[in-house]
């Protein structure tokens, strides 16, 4: 009896664990030129981008206790390399399906039970963007809660 009962406990534990992985919706990645004046304006031209700006939602989840979250960024470049800059916070984690996994920005926020939760965070890097698809991956608890692409053109006068 006893060991149907520690049994059961870490099977409803495992549940309330992963009902309590947050999911991301709405993800946004705007490339932003900032002017020298420091105004902003978005552009889809690798030359030009100064920073990446990424926005997206935490969904409401009514098992998720209230409290700080820690969420894992991970930029993949158009080389297909990820993004990972240790001087501005870049390093690894551990995923639960992928081992270790390098991350290019860890972010805290606050998430409050049962309620959508907006997160936004910019991304500039020392060198320039390269054309082509940048992905960014989510993870919170070990597992990717959402993705998206961002295309940046090779710009000039016809592109």
């Amino acid at each position: 009896l006893q060991q149907t009962l520690t049994t059961t406990q870490s099977e409803k534990d495992k549940l309330a664990d992963l009902g309590s992985t947050l999911h991301a919706s709405n993800i946004n990645i705007t490339a932003i030129d900032v002017k020298g004046s420091g105004k902003e304006k978005v552009t889809t031209t690798a030359k030009r981008a100064d920073l990446l700006r990424i926005s997206f939602d935490l969904d409401e989840n009514r098992v998720a206790p209230s409290g700080t979250k820690e969420l894992y960024v991970c930029i993949t470049g158009p080389d297909g390399k990820p993004i990972s800059i240790p001087a501005y916070g870049s390093g690894t984690f551990t995923t639960r399906d992928e081992g270790e996994k390098v991350f290019t920005n860890k972010i805290t926020t606050n998430y409050e039970q049962g309620k959508r939760s907006p997160v936004s965070f910019d991304w500039k890097q020392d060198n320039h963007y390269q054309t082509g698809d940048y992905k960014i991956e989510i993870y919170q608890n070990g597992f990717k809660i959402g993705e998206g692409t961002k295309t940046l053109k090779k710009g000039g006068l016809f592109s």
